[in-house]
């Protein structure tokens, strides 16, 4: 199944005399960037958390993920005043206050509103605990997550197989009116060449004409052009079928294909041809567009 970067997942419990909260939500990124806000007394799991997004399998996205923990009840922890940052704090408070005339309202409550002036002392022991709590909340926010990136990943497969279709109907008109344009360039040849041959009692020469149209076709025959672009959709659904990641491979694979219309663009002799091979391109700009949207 494939997925859309796009995509939010929100889950909350109450564990342990804490109230805990996962949310994580993406756009679009080349890569995978996670950017991860978590409770200052549990920052030490940041890393632990990043490397458990991953094998979760979210291979690509800006991911903004934030963990909320909420202590209810005091269990075997103990809040301690960082004295220094608290200093600093009330400082720039002041410096606030008298810059821009602002009520004096500096307060205990006020100043305690700010949670990082607080620094929570957990025993070494507890770290592990704190990570089994932590971790249902978070699998089930991504299990969120995951469902929405498949469900909005099927709609654009389903698109995407869809604009497919389109190009190959039109690779077979193409192939149609390349063999037409073929077949009836010997015949406009060799009436054109009658009548100025005949106003000099010129006898055709069969032979020439053969060789002239065998020149033509050799050039504007797109024949190869076809046969790759036929590979490059069958490569095109084993792609959206495996499922996974696929972003990457269908933005090489479409590559491979602009290549090949382009060529068929060059060797197009024909104005309704010329025309299809521009519907191609505008239609490959719009699978380029969505494929942006794909893990």
């Amino acid at each position: 199944m494939i997925r859309s970067m796009t995509a939010y997942g929100r889950a909350t419990a109450s564990v342990e005399g804490k109230e805990i909260t996962a949310e994580i939500k993406s756009v679009n990124s080349r890569f995978l960037d996670c950017n991860i806000k978590i409770s200052r007394m549990y920052s030490f799991l940041e890393d632990r958390v990043r490397e458990y997004i991953q094998a979760r399998g979210i291979k690509r996205g800006k991911l903004d993920l934030y963990i909320g923990v909420d202590v209810v009840e005091k269990v075997g922890i103990e809040l301690r005043l960082d004295e220094a940052y608290t200093e600093s704090y009330i400082k720039a408070l002041r410096d606030l206050r008298e810059k821009f005339l602002l009520k004096d309202d500096i307060s205990v409550m006020t100043v305690a509103q700010n949670r990082e002036i607080f620094t929570v002392l957990k025993p070494e022991e507890d770290m592990e605990k704190d990570w089994l709590i932590i971790k249902p909340v978070l699998d089930d926010a991504i299990d969120m997550f995951i469902a929405q990136r498949e469900r909005e990943g099927e709609k654009l497969k389903a698109d995407l197989l869809i604009k497919k279709a389109n190009l190959m109907e039109m690779t077979d008109r193409i192939e149609k009116m390349s063999e037409s344009c073929i077949a009836g360039y010997a015949e406009k040849l060799e009436n054109r060449l009658k009548q100025v041959l005949e106003k000099h009692n010129i006898e055709v020469d069969s032979a020439r004409i053969l060789t002239e149209c065998a020149i033509f076709a050799d050039k504007v025959a797109v024949d190869e052009e076809i046969v790759r672009l036929r590979s490059h959709f069958d490569e095109f659904d084993k792609i959206l079928e495996n499922g996974g990641a696929v972003g990457k491979n269908m933005d090489y694979l479409l590559q491979e294909m602009n290549r090949e219309v382009n060529t068929t663009g060059s060797k197009a002799n024909d104005a309704d041809m010329a025309h299809l091979v521009v519907n191609m391109k505008s239609e490959l700009e719009k699978i380029r567009e969505q494929i942006q949207n794909l893990e």
